[in-house]
């Protein structure tokens, strides 16, 4: 994409000038969320489905944010087989499917609800009531036809992009999409799907998972169980490197305490560590391991994640081998896909967040719990979220607690006398990094130079403030 027109540069409100202290306003202005609506949305990658909710052709799905419909359809297999196509009638710009609908088009296509005009899958007008009524040029097939929509697919999901000239998918996002796919991210299924509106600008929703600074005071079940780890990578200048042992334990109270804490990230967040894992975990708790409990505890996770890949593939799963991927493709316990997916994948499960804005401080926020299944566990795909308050007690603990924080914050950042966040340069970097990705949208920046900068994002959860280019 060449460099935007200078003519076309667009004056940032708010900008983020200093990157250690991110503008509150940016967080409920109007005039800012109205300039995300018009310059960063419609020219980035989104989220827009799981690809298990389409997996036979003629499936499809609504995906909708900030007014703009469209529809996921599955023609055919592989990647070349998932279409997009705007959500509106050709005739008078009717949707032909309705927010958040699905189902299946092979036979009776898509169906507008206002004159019955139809369409198939491949977008192609198949029947128009009373064509006696209209010219020639009104029915001219090309021009009749569904307007299509950009999009890719990885991860097991497809994303969608409204600008024809924004880089691909994977040159905006990097290799960081390759490392998830090692881990078999193509075929993790949802085991459930929740969702909530939170009180909350889209942003701030968001800031609360790109670092783990706050677990002690958040989370202190996590920080309770685990404090040496804690505590030497975000209370103590140890340059970011947490410690897994506590050196006043012995090598099985160590491996204890991280069992404990396997167990607390499971009933927490669910996918982030299964329950299947754990249960294999448990069995592993006296093997033979050295008497140093620094050379112990990773030795005894390297056990644990070798069993977990044997005994789930012998269940039927298909499980990559875990510890050679950790060597030639890490991942962060927290991956964030710009600009609203998060995946926290720890072994062969994950949890997954997105975030869309409903308004300046208000979001839709939805959470996955991710896993493997075998053949014979015939597992039938969720195929829609439970809406719950953002205060419901059915919520995992760890999504829970963080919960409790994020519309506080929203009502803290109109305090006066509160200009702007001020972060941690060596462990909130990700938060200024995002920011000014943003602002690079915003100002126009060449597609070229934003997925650069997009790609420093990769692997930068409780990273460092970056460079970015512009």
């Amino acid at each position: 994409m060449a460099e935007a027109d200078p003519a076309a540069r667009f004056d940032v409100p708010h900008l983020v000038t200093n990157p250690e202290r991110i503008p509150a306003a940016r967080y409920y202005d109007e005039t800012f969320y109205r300039a995300e609506t018009e310059r960063l949305w419609p020219h980035v990658w989104q989220m827009a489905t799981r690809l298990e909710l389409i997996p036979n052709v003629g499936d499809w799905i609504e995906y909708s944010n900030l007014g703009q419909s469209v529809i996921v359809v599955r023609t055919g297999e592989g990647s070349e087989g998932v279409k997009a196509y705007h959500n509106a009638c050709r005739h008078r710009g009717v949707p032909i499917a309705e927010p958040g609908g699905q189902g299946n088009c092979k036979s009776a296509g898509f169906i507008c609800p206002f004159h019955g005009w139809r369409w198939n899958m491949e977008g192609d007008n198949t029947f128009v009531y009373g064509k006696h009524f209209f010219s020639e040029e009104q029915l001219d097939a090309a021009d009749l036809a569904l307007r299509p929509c950009r999009v890719e697919t990885a991860i097991g999901c497809a994303f969608i992009n409204f600008d024809e000239a924004a880089p691909s998918l994977r040159e905006s996002l990097g290799p960081v999409l390759e490392a998830l796919e090692m881990r078999g991210f193509d075929d993790l299924k949802a085991e459930w799907w929740y969702a909530t509106k939170l009180p909350a600008n889209w942003k701030i929703a968001m800031e609360a998972f790109m670092e783990g600074y706050h677990v002690m005071k958040t989370h202190p079940q996590l920080q309770h169980k685990l404090p040496q780890l804690y505590n030497t990578m975000y209370g103590m200048d140890t340059g970011g490197i947490g410690l897994p042992i506590n050196p006043g334990l012995t090598v099985r109270e160590n491996v204890q305490a991280q069992f404990e804490h396997m167990k607390l990230l499971n009933e927490g967040m669910a996918g982030m560590v299964h329950a299947k894992e754990v249960e294999i975990a448990s069995h592993l708790l006296d093997v033979e391991l050295p008497e140093d409990p620094a050379q112990a505890i990773p030795m005894w996770y390297g056990i644990v994640q070798h069993q977990v890949v044997e005994q789930l593939r012998a269940r039927g799963e298909d499980i990559p081998d875990l510890n050679t991927l950790a060597q030639t493709h890490p991942v962060q316990a927290v991956e964030f896909l710009f600009p609203h997916y998060f995946l926290l994948p720890t072994m062969s499960s994950a949890s997954a967040y997105r975030i869309r804005p409903l308004g300046p401080e208000e979001c839709l926020f939805e959470l996955w719990s991710l896993t493997h299944f075998a053949p014979e566990d015939n597992h039938q795909s969720v195929t829609e979220p439970t809406l719950l308050p953002y205060d419901s007690e059915e919520f995992p603990p760890i999504p829970r607690q963080d919960y409790g924080n994020i519309p506080i914050q929203q009502q803290g950042l109109h305090a006066q006398g509160f200009d702007y966040m001020r972060l941690g340069r060596g462990v909130e970097g990700l938060i200024s990094n995002y920011n000014r990705v943003i602002d690079g949208h915003l100002k126009g920046i060449d597609g070229e130079r934003l997925s650069a900068a997009t790609r420093k994002l990769q692997h930068n959860f409780d990273g460092q403030i970056e460079d970015l280019g512009f």
